[in-house]
C-alpha cells in the first residue's frame, strides 16, 4: 500500500499528462505474456516481425517475471505534449548508479545484458527503446495518443461534473481518495506514506496496465499510472449498424458515427476506422454537433467528440 498526503496545494495542482516513454517501457510486459493484455493482442501480433530487428536481450532485461520495470521507465511527464525524442535524450543521460540500483531492485542483480560500463549499458538500452519505438509505436502512437488524450478528457469532464474526489475514486478500484489521502493498492509488498507537499500529483493514463501502479523507488516524484477508457476502439473496424428507425430520421453514416462515439474520439480517428476521408467525417459530426447530438472539446492539435445526453437518449442508454 502505498499512500500520498496532499496538501492545499497539491490538491490544486492534480494535473494529467501523457508520457510516450511511460507507454515504450509498460509496453514491454505485453510482449513478455501477452495473454494478461487482450486488448493489445492485435498490437502484439501485428509489430511481431518488425520487433525482431530490436535489440530483445536489452529490452527482455527491463521487466522481470512479475513484469514490474525499472521507475526510470516511467518519467513524470510535465506535459500532454511531451515528446519520445526529448524522454529518450533524458534518458541517456540517466544517472548510472540509479541505472544499476533500479535495475537489482527489479531483478535482485544486474541483468546480463547491462553488465560492464554503465554508460555502455545505458547507451544499450535507450538504442534498443529507440529502435522498438520506431519499428512499433511510431506507425500507430498518433491513434494511441488520441484514445490517451480522449481519457484525459474525459477526466477533466469528471472533475467538473464530480469534483476531485468523485474523479480519482472513479479510476479504479485500487485507488482510493479521502481527507487529502489518496491510498494505491499496489501488486507490490512495499507499505510506504508520502507527504507530497507542495510537489503536485501527476496523473498518467496508459494502455498497458491492467491497474493502477506508481513509482517503488522512495523519493520519485508523486505519479499515478492508471488504465485508460476506450482502449477497445484501437484496433477495431468501424461496421455499420443496424438501427432503422434512427437510421431513417438522421442516415446511415451519421447513425453509425454516432454509435461510434461510446468513447470521445476525433475525426481523423474516426476517419481511419471507417475508411473514408476526415473531411467527409467532419462534416457528419458538425451536423450531428448542430443537432446537439454529440459535444467537442478543443484537446492539444485534436477536437474530440463526445455523445450529448440527447445522444445517448436516441441510442437508448
Amino acid at each position: 500500500m502505498l499512500t500520498y498526503e496532499l496538501d492545499e496545494d497539491d490538491v490544486g495542482a492534480v494535473r494529467l499528462a501523457l508520457s510516450p516513454l511511460c507507454e515504450l517501457g509498460l509496453s514491454i510486459r505485453a510482449l513478455t505474456r501477452p495473454e494478461l493484455y487482450p486488448l493489445q493482442l492485435p498490437w502484439v501480433r501485428l509489430t511481431e516481425e518488425a520487433r525482431r530487428e530490436v535489440d530483445q536481450d536489452a529490452l527482455l532485461a527491463l521487466v522481470n517475471d512479475g513484469l514490474s520495470t525499472p521507475d526510470f521507465l516511467n518519467p513524470r511527464p510535465t506535459s500532454p505534449l511531451t515528446r519520445i525524442d526529448d524522454e529518450l535524450d533524458a534518458l541517456r543521460h540517466l544517472d548510472a548508479d540509479r541505472f544499476r540500483q533500479q535495475l537489482i531492485e527489479v531483478h535482485g542483480e544486474l541483468p546480463a545484458p547491462f553488465r560492464g560500463d554503465p554508460r555502455r549499458a545505458i547507451d544499450r538500452m535507450v538504442d534498443a527503446l529507440a529502435a522498438y519505438w520506431s519499428v512499433a509505436f511510431a506507425p500507430h502512437w498518433p491513434r494511441m495518443r488520441r484514445i490517451l488524450e480522449a481519457d484525459i478528457v474525459y477526466r477533466g469532464r469528471e472533475v467538473a461534473r464530480a469534483g476531485l474526489t468523485g474523479m480519482l475514486n472513479g479510476i479504479s478500484p485500487n485507488l482510493r481518495f479521502a481527507d487529502r489521502v489518496l491510498s494505491v493498492t499496489l501488486h507490490t509488498r512495499i507499505h510506504r506514506h508520502e507527504v507530497i507537499g507542495g510537489h503536485g500529483l501527476t496523473l498518467v493514463p496508459t494502455m498497458f496496465s491492467r491497474r493502477v501502479s506508481a513509482p517503488i523507488a522512495a523519493g520519485e516524484p508523486p505519479m499515478i499510472l492508471y488504465a485508460a477508457r476506450g482502449q477497445g476502439v484501437m484496433w477495431e473496424a468501424g461496421e455499420a449498424v443496424d438501427d432503422r428507425a434512427l437510421v431513417a430520421l438522421i442516415g446511415r453514416t451519421r447513425t453509425t458515427l454516432l454509435h461510434a462515439i461510446a468513447e470521445p474520439a476525433s475525426s481523423t480517428e474516426l476517419a481511419a476506422r471507417f475508411g473514408v476521408t476526415t473531411t467527409a467525417v467532419n462534416q457528419h459530426l458538425r451536423a450531428l454537433r448542430d443537432a446537439r447530438l454529440l459535444t467537442s472539446a478543443r484537446y492539444g492539435r485534436s477536437v474530440l467528440y463526445f455523445r450529448t445526453d440527447l445522444g445517448n437518449a436516441l441510442l437508448g442508454g
